[in-house]
């Protein structure tokens, strides 16, 4: 993004229980723990403070798309733009509800993304910086002050979904101001990519089956503000979903329908 963020945040100075379940993520996860000291990240609540920064993003992404499909259309860069940013916070309470039985705060003032600098702008990394979580009664760190202890996995699955509502809500109120987008489309974006969090949780993980429990924890039904319960389903060819939104990729030259896209698949 052509705007740079402004951290100001330190880095706590001890790891925490939350910093080591980060720690024991792949070293290929997006995911890190503290304050980046590069100015490429971007605090989510800065952004969503200045919805218009939301358009400096989209002119890199029209760019982009000029490069790889000879024009860009601004229905897809809102499309694009609305799937990376609610998938931040998703990637994030999806892969330590995984890994950890952990939720972490969803706050936008406790998260900040980076944009990759080269080919697609999209966010290349996820970093958290608040140590407070929510566990289970047996996790071995439940005494510890950041702690948060709730009575079952289901009490976690809805602590979390309203976390990611929460910010979600905040973003939906930003980015709405900047695009044509309803609020009905906005929130059945925030529901996809919930879904997709725990699923792409368990994938990353060797544990899809998994992935797919988790997702139908958070999502067991249709439950406001959200669109749908998680869709995901097996068929002959694996795990499948019915996505409630669309990115409008499909309307680029030569471009191909995403998987399950809602507006070029019956």
């Amino acid at each position: 993004m052509t705007v740079p963020a402004r951290v100001s945040r330190q880095h706590p100075r001890a790891l925490t229980p939350l910093a080591e379940s980060i720690a024991r993520l792949e070293a290929n996860s997006e995911i890190r723990f503290g304050t980046p000291a590069s100015p490429d990240w971007t605090i989510c609540s800065d952004l969503l403070a200045e919805p218009a920064r939301f358009d400096l993003w989209r002119k890199d992404l029209a760019e982009w798309m000029v490069e790889q499909h000879g024009r860009s259309d601004d229905r897809a860069t809102a499309g694009y733009v609305m799937g990376w940013y609610l998938h931040v916070p998703a990637a994030l309470a999806g892969l330590l509800f995984h890994t950890a039985r952990r939720v972490p705060s969803l706050r936008p003032s406790d998260i900040a993304f980076r944009v990759s600098a080269e080919g697609r702008p999209h966010p290349d990394g996820i970093s958290l910086f608040c140590d407070e979580f929510a566990c289970l009664p047996d996790d071995p760190a439940s005494n510890h002050p950041a702690a948060t202890v709730v009575a079952d996995e289901a009490a976690l699955a809805a602590l979390l979904r309203a976390r990611y509502a929460a910010h979600a809500a905040q973003f939906v109120a930003s980015f709405g101001q900047v695009v044509r987008f309803g609020r009905r489309t906005l929130w059945a974006a925030a529901t996809d990519m919930l879904e997709y969090g725990a699923w792409a949780a368990g994938r990353a993980c060797g544990d899809e089956n998994g992935g797919v429990t988790d997702a139908a924890l958070i999502l067991p039904e249709k439950l406001e503000p959200f669109v749908s319960a998680s869709t995901l389903h097996l068929s002959a060819d694996g795990w499948k979903r019915k996505r409630n939104s669309c990115c409008f990729h499909y309307v680029l030259p030569d471009a191909q329908p995403c998987t399950a896209c809602p507006r070029t698949c019956s």
